[in-house]
């Protein structure tokens, strides 16, 4: 097992959670990057005192924008793995181990979590995870499913959950997969250049515990229109 797996944490107002959060990964060894994306609340002071390496944009600029600072300064320190973790207190630590095993024996480049696997690369690798029941209705029926299509559509990458925060990556992977989408778009970004650099993927199970609803509607038309400037730029 690699003994340098950084965690890196896009935060964005996050002092309800950052703190617990920051402290359940430092117990189990891994190295705590925290990215305060300008946050107006004490996010920055409450992870730097847990003990994480704090860094920080002066303004809001994205998830994005937040895990490419983390990715690039993991990188640089020498981190053997990867994992972009959200801060918001919605994932499980504990399922990290799981995770990043693939990647420790060498199979795979990236692990993508899913809330909704049952199926990865065409092989039954067990029972569908039910631990995600308190998905909201509209998110579960309409908006992720919307979004595995036009996720395969735009990338080429068939995929069990298109939107998925949490994923784990070697260094090979974090050096190819250049994030220019400052805001949510970057999830399908990621996708499309694992098709792009031919890595080696797998996607895992992994358990959500929803407070809100997080993003709706308005915030995946807004993903298709930052994929669509870019195109148009490009």
């Amino acid at each position: 097992m690699f003994s340098n797996i950084f965690i890196i944490i896009p935060a964005f107002n996050e002092e309800k959670h950052i703190s617990d959060v920051v402290n359940e990964l430092l117990i189990l060894g891994y190295y705590v990057i925290v990215v305060d994306d300008g946050s107006a609340d004490r996010t920055a002071e409450l992870a730097r005192a847990a003990g994480a390496v704090v860094l920080c944009h002066k303004i809001n600029r994205g998830q994005g924008a937040a895990l490419a600072t983390g990715t690039l300064y993991a990188l640089r320190a020498g981190a053997e793995i990867m994992v972009h973790f959200d801060g918001d207190g919605q994932f499980l630590s504990s399922e990290i181990k799981t995770l990043i095993e693939p990647l420790a024996r060498g199979e795979v480049d990236i692990v993508l979590g899913s809330r909704f696997f049952k199926y990865a690369n065409g092989c039954e690798l067990g029972r569908q995870i039910n631990a995600n029941k308190n998905m909201p209705f509209l998110k579960k029926y309409f908006i992720l499913p919307t979004a595995r299509i036009l996720n395969y559509f735009l990338t080429g990458l068939k995929l069990t959950d298109a939107h998925c925060g949490l994923r784990a990556m070697n260094r090979l992977a974090a050096a190819k997969i250049k994030i220019d989408q400052d805001g949510m778009a970057h999830n399908t970004e990621i996708v499309a250049q694992i098709k792009k650099n031919n890595l080696r993927w797998r996607e895992l199970p992994v358990t959500v515990i929803y407070h809100e609803f997080g993003q709706g509607i308005g915030g995946g038309v807004k993903i298709l229109k930052d994929l669509f400037i870019k195109k148009m730029i490009k």
